[in-house]
């Protein structure tokens, strides 16, 4: 049974830093990832990882946010520095499978003073 378990949302100020963690379990995974949405919007793309490290970032959270991954656990990270109102939403994890793709159930992070 697969399952994603995400973990590291909450409050933070400005300016703040959070990180996130999803650790996948269940099956072999490929690519991994974050994605969030804010209420009344799409979900978007933060940042992925390939099983090999490539990085790929969304434009605005570039130089601001690293994801890093450890192999070994299928677990991924998100640090997410410099924090800004704007980056308040729900994100998600998202891992690639042999057959498909699976989504973790979402942890919220706000950024408010």
């Amino acid at each position: 049974q697969v399952q994603l378990v995400e973990s590291g949302g909450g409050l933070v100020q400005p300016g703040g830093s959070l990180k996130l963690s999803c650790a996948a379990s269940g099956s072999i995974f490929y690519d991994m990832g974050w994605y969030r949405q804010a209420p009344g919007k799409q979900r978007d793309l933060v940042a992925t990882i390939t099983r090999r490290g490539t990085t790929n970032y969304a434009d605005s959270v570039k130089d601001r946010f690293s994801i890093s991954r450890d192999g070994a656990k299928d677990t991924i990270y998100l640090q997410m520095n410099s924090l800004k109102p704007e980056d308040t939403a729900v994100y998600y994890c998202k891992a690639s499978g042999t057959l498909r793709e699976y989504w973790g159930q979402g942890t919220q992070v706000t950024v408010s003073s």
